[in-house]
């Protein structure tokens, strides 16, 4: 189950730029604890967007990319010296509930990447919620929704500031490895990451006939059809 849903998350990743790691978050806190999620979440992730990041690197914006490392490397800073951990509850419902306060914006306070020192602002803001709800790849999207940019280069910059946000993901939680009650052997890391690169690669094809329209519209369907259900989910466990 989980080799299937990291083979259509990536695809999925690889042709909306997001949408697919909050997906493969959910079905992996299924099987496994949040810290140990968390790790192997960030080693997935940081393949299928690596790899995206290679296949469309001539789109991507460098100069917006630099700029959000910063802002990310200092809300890691800040967290680290916290050293909190989410229940799956949390998780839940801060994956599901925070993209729609973002759509509650304004259309003039809609965060926009390409304005100045909005990459760094989106670094720290992006972090701050993926180590702290768990993922946060729909709300870097809303701040690309926003922008000028068109379909390609939004999926190769996103691709390169996900890359970044995994790794440190993968730094943070793995800090608390001694806590594992169950390691997980090379072999699933090793495995998922191979079927990572081949649904990031069998969604390049679509992406390329897909309109910027159909890009941005179903983007936001599909956000919005995932958060519902981790709210419920969410909610069901807060209960029990």
């Amino acid at each position: 189950m989980i080799g299937a849903t990291v083979v259509a998350t990536s695809f999925l990743s690889g042709i909306f730029g997001m949408a697919g790691g909050i997906i493969l978050l959910g079905v992996l806190l299924v099987f496994l604890d949040v810290a140990q999620a968390m790790v192997l979440f960030g080693a997935i992730q940081t393949v299928a967007n690596g790899w995206r990041a290679a296949l469309w690197r001539h789109h991507a914006r460098w100069d917006i990319v630099w700029r959000y490392v910063i802002g990310s490397a200092l809300a890691f800073a800040v967290l680290r010296s916290i050293a909190f951990v989410p229940d799956k509850a949390v998780v839940y419902l801060a994956i599901g509930i925070l993209p729609f306060a973002v759509y509650a914006l304004p259309k003039r306070l809609a965060p926009d990447i390409t304005r100045p020192r909005m990459p760094q602002v989106c670094g720290a803001v992006v972090m701050l919620v993926q180590l702290f709800g768990g993922a946060a790849g729909h709300i870097l999207d809303q701040f690309f929704q926003a922008s000028p940019m068109d379909r390609r280069a939004v999926v190769a910059t996103k691709a390169m500031t996900q890359t970044v946000a995994h790794l440190f993901r993968i730094a943070y939680f793995g800090s608390f490895a001694a806590a594992f009650d169950v390691v997980i052997p090379w072999w699933v890391y090793a495995g998922a990451m191979a079927l990572a690169m081949l649904g990031t690669t069998l969604a390049a094809q679509v992406l390329e006939r897909m309109t910027d329209t159909g890009f941005r519209l179903w983007s936001k369907r599909i956000v919005i059809a995932v958060c519902i259900v981790y709210i419920a989910r969410g909610l069901w466990l807060a209960a029990g």
